[in-house]
């Protein structure tokens, strides 16, 4: 992609405006917490404290609406910290500008790293370095900033009190997260239908474990519906793509189709009701065309093998999700033993060594993390310093504007600036035409203020540039508070805006972190996870007495966590200005799908491993050995360029077809495994121009059709 078509794209995205769920109620609540703050500091007859003490409980409030599954007071308490010691360290240094400057990069740098935590500490360590920015400039002694300090945490300990006594769903986010999840796989049910391979996105399962993971406390007080159905989703997926699979599962016409076909859209139907059940917080309600296609026929099974299996264990699984969903929904029990292990949150004290070690795994010069951190530290010193020497005041404008558009990657930070920029031209230009107009006095301000931040609350969700407008006019009536003069915030709002929106631009063209480079260790990264997944779910069939699903389970984390890596990275290097020489864009796509299908048949190959006392299958052993070699070469090959061979693999599959008749579940689908590798081979093996290097003809398979006409039709995940 060009610059000039980067940029175009990265400001068209920045610009759209979002269709987006409000939440009036919640939004409300935030607001009254800022108000609260506000006319508590000018009852007391101070507007500066009153300045310094709203920008604490807005920011607050903007933590809670972020999509952390932590508890929204925990949240608004943490920010409120942070923004306390960073404003109050500020103030000890504001007078040095030297002093200042050192403390402003040191913390910057922290504020950037804070990223390889997560998100959410990402953006509130840029609050803090917006705060520190901001609340210095209002002139106080060291008693004053522990004033300014401690109602800065005054306005969080507000809103964290507000979010208690009034709660608004509670358990709103972790019941979104399971029904979204049980969603998905009612869609994935109709999909089969017309698609036996159709893909899956496992970023709604992905939430739901996030969102199942609770702290001791949590634990006690967690409602029934949000405790078992994860855990079958979990378990439905494979046993769906089990039965719908033409290779392992029912053929693709005749009567066990068709009545594959219904049992797929009723397990449809039921998931969506248990997914409508957990989100509204009701009993589940099943309709009974539902409930007589679950049933077995009065004429007997229909299903034979392998996919009758998979219809009972489906059925099963259904009348479960559909007991342990339709409970009183108020009821709560302890924590078990086994549940004290298994998701449990870390408290934040024991977050520490967590933070720690997220910050030692990305300081290195190769992390993009590590290289935002140090553009950032320095674009504000930069920005700083120049809003401090041009002849205007309130030159941390600059600096502010280059903070909070900054991302660690190029596509948001260049989105960022452009929606911040012209967010910011619109809001200061109806703030200050309102000023001009109205000459509103210290109380009007206040109100209107406040207005702002209920639409910005309110419109949160729907974009940088709604958002920026309601913040920029938020700024001038804070600021026309403390009786800063409209005309001179307006100026100095619109071009120092500006000033710190091209800094940010400017550094990461001359100091980018670009994700491009790093797709092959991407793709070799989610090679070697599905084939630790296969490998582990290969050898229950080898050695069935020492199965640990333990093992299994962990290895199918990994694999989803390489898949989700893979997609992202793939993700931001599409929108850069920069080209992958050794990867094309249709190589990209192709390998992706390739290792899709490669996790979707060991997630079949999973749904029917063998109980401990089954025999042990001495192909699936030789299979899972050589397995392990060829992936080691492949990993290798796949980072250097170079297309894998699995030919000996291929040779240790035929062997163990010669000597086994071709009815073994294992064996059927270690041949659609070979095809998905296979595949990969032939898309690595392209050149730049999308052509095959490697110019091999479809190879005939004994079934009669050709090597990659089953599987490829869609990429699945990992299991």
């Amino acid at each position: 992609m060009t610059w000039s078509r980067a940029l175009k794209q990265t400001a068209r995205s920045g610009l759209t405006i979002e269709r987006a769920k409000l939440t009036p109620v919640i939004a409300v609540r935030g607001t009254i917490g800022v108000a609260i703050v506000i006319g508590l500091a000018l009852w007391l007859g101070n507007p500066t404290l009153a300045v310094s003490s709203a920008f604490g409980a807005f920011a607050s409030g903007i933590a809670t609406f972020q999509r952390s599954m932590r508890p929204r007071p925990v949240l608004a308490l943490a920010v409120a910290a942070g923004l306390a010691v960073s404003t109050f360290l500020g103030y000890l240094a504001a007078s040095h500008i030297v002093w200042f400057l050192l403390l402003l990069v040191g913390w910057t740098f922290l504020a950037g790293m804070a990223w390889a935590i997560g998100p959410v500490t990402g953006l509130a360590g840029t609050q803090t370095v917006a705060i520190m920015l901001v609340t210095v400039t209002l002139p106080t002694s060291v008693l004053g900033a522990l004033t300014h300090a401690a109602l800065i945490a005054f306005g969080g300990l507000v809103q964290a009190t507000l979010i208690v006594v009034f709660p608004v769903r509670p358990w709103g986010v972790q019941r979104d997260a399971l029904a979204d999840a049980l969603a998905a796989e009612a869609d994935y049910a109709r999909r089969l239908r017309h698609d036996p391979v159709a893909p899956f996105d496992p970023q709604p399962l992905m939430d739901a474990r996030l969102a199942s993971a609770v702290t001791p406390r949590q634990a006690k007080r967690r409602p029934v519906q949000l405790h078992g159905p994860r855990g079958l989703a979990e378990r439905v997926r494979p046993v769906l793509a089990s039965l719908a699979d033409p290779v392992v599962g029912v053929p693709l016409n005749g009567p066990e189709r068709d009545r594959a076909r219904d049992l797929l859209g009723a397990a449809a139907t039921v998931l969506d009701a248990v997914a409508s059940a957990v989100r509204h917080a009701r009993p589940v309600r099943l309709p009974p065309e539902a409930m007589a296609t679950l049933e077995v026929p009065v004429s007997g099974p229909m299903l034979t093998g392998a996919a009758r299996r998979s219809a009972y264990r489906l059925i099963s699984l259904l009348a479960d999700a559909v007991e342990l969903t339709d409970e009183p929904v108020r009821a709560t029990r302890p924590t078990t033993p086994a549940e004290r292990g298994h998701l449990l949150r870390p408290s934040v004290p024991r977050l520490v060594p967590v933070a720690l070690r997220a910050l030692r795994r990305e300081a290195r010069w190769s992390s993009h993390i590590f290289r935002h951190a140090l553009r950032v530290c320095a674009v504000a010193a930069a920005g700083y310093l120049l809003g401090t020497a041009l002849p205007f005041g309130h030159g941390y404008w600059a600096p502010l504007t280059s903070v909070m558009v900054m991302r660690p990657d190029f596509a948001q930070t260049y989105s960022r600036g452009v929606a911040r920029f012209s967010g910011t031209l619109v809001g200061v230009a109806i703030g200050g035409a309102i000023m001009a107009l109205a000459h509103p006095g210290m109380y009007i301000c206040a109100a209107l203020a406040v207005v702002c931040v209920l639409l910005m609350y309110l419109l949160m969700r729907t974009g940088v540039s709604v958002t920026s407008a309601c913040v920029a006019a938020y700024v001038v009536f804070l600021l026309g508070i403390a009786g800063a003069g409209w005309e001179q915030t307006v100026l100095e709002r619109i071009v120092l805006t500006l000033v710190g929106g091209l800094l940010a631009m400017l550094s990461y063209a001359l100091f980018p972190a670009w994700e491009t480079p790093k797709l092959r260790d991407r793709l070799a990264e989610w090679l070697a996870a599905n084939g630790r997944y296969a490998l582990a779910v290969l050898d229950g069939y080898a050695r069935p007495a020492q199965r640990r699903p333990r093992q299994v389970r962990e290895a199918l984390l990994d694999s989803r966590a390489a898949r989700a890596a893979w997609e992202e990275s793939e993700a931001r290097a599409a929108k850069e200005p920069v080209r992958h020489r050794g990867l094309s864009r249709s190589t990209a796509d192709a390998a992706s799908a390739a290792l899709g299908t490669m996790g979707r048949v060991t997630m079949i190959l999973e749904a029917h491993l063998p109980g401990k006392d089954a025999e042990p299958s001495p192909g699936a052993a030789a299979f899972a050995t050589e397995l392990r070699a060829s992936l080691e070469r492949a990993v290798q090959d796949v980072r250097e360029r170079r297309a894998p061979d699995w030919g000996a693999l291929r040779a240790v599959w035929e062997d163990w077809d010669a000597g086994s008749g071709g009815q073994d579940v294992a064996l059927r689908a270690a041949d659609l495994l070979l095809d998905a590798l296979d595949e990969l081979a032939q898309a690595l093996s392209r050149g730049p121009g999308g052509r095959n290097r490697a110019a091999r003809g479809p190879e005939r398979r004994g079934d009669g059709g050709t090597r990659g006409e089953r599987g490829t039709a869609a990429a699945d995940e990992n299991g």
